[in-house]
């Protein structure tokens, strides 16, 4: 990914903050025809060799075959962005856009049926346990459960590369840093207040 210095992340938690908060991502991949793409949701999760993603494929998805074959596959994920205009800043210059996203490259394989099971069950807990009545893996029916699991297919990259752009009004002046932020939430769109809020939190 092409990232300016203004706008590269470096922070390794700041990172995975971001990914574990949008962790609704795009997965690539390479096959022997057109690249491929699915938009899933992942897991990152520690192991003792580093980082990995999680996620799984509907089996009829013919993407889940690419992860072995593939060299390296990418799983993007991309935050709040919003159009900004150029008669915020006390000199006009040229409207840009900002926004924030990560690219994470790594090598994949299948996991086993109990390996899949695993995930299924935290990525449950982790959706649901905060709610009143929780559906959780031991909840539901073990019919539904075992015909539901047949019909996917889990995935685990190990993490070779993360680039991360928050491309966030790093560059401009203090004063048009702050019109920014405040032009931002006049808007109608929900997103340019969440861009807001995100250059609030980072102000220089």
């Amino acid at each position: 990914m092409y990232i300016p210095k203004h706008y590269k992340v470096n922070d390794p938690e700041e990172i995975r903050e971001f990914i574990e908060a949008h962790s609704f991502g795009t997965i690539i991949t390479a096959g022997k025809g057109r690249p491929l793409a699915t938009h899933l949701p992942f897991q990152l999760k520690k192991e003792q060799d580093g980082y990995v993603l999680r996620g799984h494929f509907a089996r009829g998805n013919p993407q889940w075959k690419t992860i072995e074959e593939a060299d390296e596959v990418l799983v993007t994920f991309q935050g709040p962005h919003s159009y900004v205009t150029s008669s915020w800043y006390e000199e006009k210059d040229i409207p840009t856009w900002n926004y924030q996203s990560a690219h994470v490259y790594g090598t994949g394989r299948l996991l086993s049926e109990e390996e899949l099971r695993d995930d299924l069950v935290t990525l449950l807990e982790k959706h649901e346990l905060y709610r009143d009545e929780p559906v959780l893996w031991d909840t539901l029916p073990t019919e539904l459960l075992e015909k539901d699991i047949k019909g996917i297919v889990g995935f685990k990259l190990h993490i070779t590369d993360i680039q991360a752009a928050f491309k966030l009004s790093q560059n401009q002046a203090p004063e048009d840093y702050q019109n920014v932020i405040a032009g931002l939430r006049q808007e109608k769109d929900p997103l340019s207040h969440e861009v807001a809020d995100v250059m609030d939190k980072r102000r220089p």
